[in-house]
């Protein structure tokens, strides 16, 4: 039960972005990512606290804060009529190495994005912590020609039937499925910090998800995707998007963090496993709800591709050695799924419950894939 008392409640009218819009030199059918953060303090301490909505419009929204202790987080937001409150969670295992030159311990910690659709008005309350330097964080994803063009195959993909004909085919390897590239959710090159990094090897797949909203649309995914780019690289100083891989609930696979879907790189997803190995995760939260088929299946065909790219076989387990987590110590060597949850090398509930019951099935079916086509 919230303890109203020791909560700080928070309704805001949010000033100008910290992006400007400059809408005026783009096409009709584009729009701006826009982001920027208004900072919180003990401003009321009843459970309605005062509410100031007509804000400039977002469709997602996060909370950073400095220090060490981390604040239960809940918002609520505005479009027509209030919604229910809801918490967000800490993003803290989600996240860069120690020791590979990205983010710094200066820059703030934060709860997972959440996409809560075109909205005007936001309400925040943390209960514990500090507090200290508490902001909240509004995303306009804005728009793109691609967003929808995410259905429409490329030219040179073939019709299903051939494309299955061609894996009956004696291959050399797992075919690469289809995967969006960051051209379709029109990613923009000049947030990135410097040049990818690589591991030497792949040796592991990182399941996740995102812990957002389930009931975005088709054409909403590319935006959401944006919005957590430029969480990442211009909240959290991040030098990229920290996952890989995404897929989402419509089965559609898109690449995240630049590089080259076929060589190893280094991602920010698995706080003390990101090397030699590569992150995707599931956009949604499947703590209480079930992936779909194709979400699943769409796993299974990228997670045995880029291993069998590297080969490996995806059953089984395998012996790492982690960089420093909230579950192993620096230098601490883990046996563990070669294909493994979030959840087996930090303190956190992702992938969801209802994910990461699917993991033994998605291995073994990956194995068949990779046995397939050796």
């Amino acid at each position: 039960m919230w303890r109203t008392p020791t909560a700080f409640v928070a309704t805001l009218a949010l000033a100008a972005p910290l992006v400007p819009p400059s809408q005026a030199a783009d096409p009709p059918d584009h729009r701006p990512v826009r982001g920027w953060s208004e900072r919180l303090g003990a401003q009321v301490l009843t459970d309605g606290g005062v509410r100031l909505s007509h804000t400039q419009r977002f469709e997602m929204v996060g909370v950073t804060w400095r220090g060490r202790e981390a604040p239960v987080v809940q918002v609520r937001t505005h479009s027509g009529t209030w919604t229910p409150w809801r918490e967000l969670h800490e993003l803290g295992e989600h996240a860069p190495d120690r020791g590979t030159g990205e983010g710094t311990q200066t820059q703030p910690r934060a709860t997972e994005l959440q996409w809560v659709g075109p909205s005007d008005g936001v309400q925040v309350r943390a209960e514990g912590g500090a507090g200290e330097g508490l902001r909240v964080v509004l995303i306009d994803p804005g728009t793109s020609p691609t967003d929808f063009q995410a259905d429409t195959p490329p030219a040179d993909v073939p019709p299903a039937d051939a494309a299955k004909a061609s894996e009956r085919v004696a291959a050399k390897g797992v075919p690469r499925p289809r995967i969006r590239s960051r051209g379709r959710w029109n990613a923009n090159p000049n947030w990135r910090d410097g040049s990818p990094r690589y591991s030497r090897t792949i040796k592991q797949a990182h399941v996740h998800h995102t812990a957002g909203s389930n009931s975005y649309s088709r054409g909403d995914v590319a935006g959401i995707i944006r919005g957590m780019y430029w969480y990442h690289t211009k909240q959290l100083g991040w030098s990229d998007l920290g996952y890989n891989f995404l897929v989402d609930r419509f089965g559609r696979r898109w690449v995240g963090r630049a590089g080259g879907m076929r060589r190893a790189v280094l991602g920010a997803h698995t706080l003390g496993f990101n090397r030699r190995s590569f992150g995707v995760a599931v956009m949604g939260n499947y703590e209480t709800v079930r992936p779909s088929k194709r979400a699943v299946r769409s796993l299974v065909r990228l997670i045995s591709w880029k291993m069998d790219r590297f080969g490996r076989n995806p059953a089984g387990r395998v012996r790492m050695r982690s960089s420093g987590s909230d579950l192993y110590p620096q230098g601490t060597y883990v046996r563990l799924p070669k294909i493994d949850g979030h959840r087996n090398t930090n303190q956190t509930a992702c992938p969801g419950a209802r994910l990461y019951t699917k993991l033994p099935g998605i291995r073994r079916r990956a194995q068949s894939r990779v046995d397939k086509f050796s």
